[in-house]
């Protein structure tokens, strides 16, 4: 069984008690589930949930527990409305802006302060490239890439996350000053990985794809994508909670553009309520990808501007938390208006 909360409202007022609920603690409200079960679909009024059994009733509780912040030092990470993470990538080949900050890490740690100064809640920084293709980096490159980029924005109370797959990034990203780890393999790429995150005990990303262990990008023939990378990411967070990872400090991402067609990228997409049953907070990386050229006539990287903030706007809809992006200052700028709207209807 799946519950994807559909029947969105801009605010629980004229509702009666219990007719609509709130989700994961956010600024977003809704009425009805849409159940997954034996294949087929239907829809139930939310005060109906008690009626359809534990499995509901654990997809329910999860669904509209509130998220509890990070505390990370100095910082900390609230997920009671969207906040956006800066990707600040420090390789010469990544699909956006690879060799942009390429050996110059003044340049690239003041890149990750103007995405701080612009409204982003943590900067992401990367020294390997995910995108299809690209070539392995050797992890002593990848710490000389990151390291000193890492340190320079730490130094600064900036929250940093390291984009990762291997250990000894981690490790080394880890005692520069970053206080996150984002995994594109959730832990699965490295095998000395998750003992680095429960040692360190810090928050940590687990994304999907379909052959993490082969660089992500990788085929599956889903019958039911939404319903396969759900069950693989639970499972997933089950195993790295059960090696001694703290519940609260996992995040989950549904990896688009890892290993899925259009078709199904729009689908997770479209699907993205469904993910809070998860109950961790969720990330959405989808700035600039390949989909978005895909249905705006082949348009390149550098023209995704429009549909980057088409993606992030459904995403905050769909109560995502952490928006993963590219262009910081008009993601914040669309957020803020979005909390706007959010805040008038709550306000009757």
């Amino acid at each position: 069984m799946h519950l994807l909360p559909a029947q969105f409202v801009a605010s629980p007022l004229h509702h009666a008690d219990g007719a609509v609920a709130r989700l994961a603690g956010g600024l977003n409200w809704f009425a009805a589930y849409e159940v997954w079960e034996h294949g087929r679909r239907r829809t139930v009024p939310v005060a109906d949930v008690a009626a359809l059994g534990e499995r509901a009733a654990t997809l329910h509780a999860r669904i509209v527990a509130p998220r509890p912040s990070l505390v990370l030092g100095e910082r900390t990470l609230r997920f009671d409305q969207p906040r956006v993470a800066g990707i600040l990538n420090v390789t010469p080949d990544s699909f956006s802006d690879g060799g942009r900050h390429a050996g110059d890490p003044a340049a690239a740690a003041a890149a990750g302060v103007d995405m701080l100064a612009a409204g982003a809640a943590l900067v992401d920084v990367g020294g390997e490239s995910t995108r299809p293709g690209a070539a392995p980096v050797w992890e002593g490159d990848e710490i000389a890439r990151i390291v000193p980029v890492v340190e320079r924005l730490a130094r600064g109370g900036a929250l940093v996350s390291i984009d990762t797959r291997k250990a000894a990034v981690m490790e080394a990203a880890l005692a520069a000053g970053a206080g996150m780890v984002n995994d594109v393999s959730a832990l699965v790429w490295d095998d000395r990985a998750l003992a680095v995150i429960v040692r360190a005990r810090c928050p940590v990303v687990l994304m999907h794809s379909p052959d993490p262990q082969a660089g992500g990008h990788g085929r599956a023939g889903y019958r039911n994508v939404v319903a396969e990378v759900f069950d693989w990411l639970e499972a997933r967070i089950a195993t790295v909670a059960a090696a001694g990872v703290d519940l609260g400090r996992i995040i989950a991402d549904p990896g688009i553009g890892f290993g899925k067609s259009l078709a199904e990228n729009l689908q997770l997409l479209n699907a993205l309520p469904l993910f809070h049953g998860l109950g961790v907070p969720l990330m959405l990386g989808a700035s600039r990808k390949r989909l978005i050229g895909a249905l705006s006539n082949e348009a390149p990287v550098a023209e995704r501007l429009g549909g980057s903030l088409a993606l992030a706007a459904g995403a905050m809809e769909a109560g995502v938390q952490l928006l993963r992006v590219h262009d910081v200052a008009e993601t914040v700028q669309a957020a803020r208006v979005w909390r706007g709207l959010r805040d008038q209807a709550l306000a009757g």
